[in-house]
């Protein structure tokens, strides 16, 4: 695997994440992931490890979508956990994740919820 910056701030991974999506890059996407990290994408259902992450967002990004980098909320961290997450620009919802401190203190998503929506009333 190439040598990629790591998020060495849990926020980084979301910058990352754009940079990369927008390079087109699914395998610098999938490296900002825990080999065994869950997606909660597409919507209804689960992507479960890294090379399956990688898959997927090779076929997301072969429709070349662009990504905004969105102001994110602020971060809770608990040691080595943490949680980020951002509010979409169009007030659609949410997104979060569950983020963990690596051994060489960078971070990489465990879990990532991409898209909550609101509730209905």
């Amino acid at each position: 695997m190439p040598e990629y910056e790591k998020a060495m701030r849990p926020e980084d991974i979301t910058r990352l994440f754009v940079e990369r999506s927008n390079a087109g890059d699914a395998a610098g996407v999938a490296a900002l992931y825990e080999e065994n990290a869950v997606l909660a994408y597409p919507p209804g259902s689960q992507t479960v490890g890294r090379a399956a992450i990688q898959e997927l967002w090779a076929g997301v990004l072969a429709h070349n979508p662009r990504f905004e980098l969105e102001t994110p909320l602020p971060t809770l961290v608990s040691d080595d956990i943490a949680l980020t997450s951002t509010p979409p620009k169009d007030g659609s919802g949410a997104r979060a994740q569950v983020v963990r401190r690596q051994p060489d203190g960078s971070w990489l998503r465990l879990l990532d919820q991409p898209e909550f929506q609101p509730p209905t009333t």
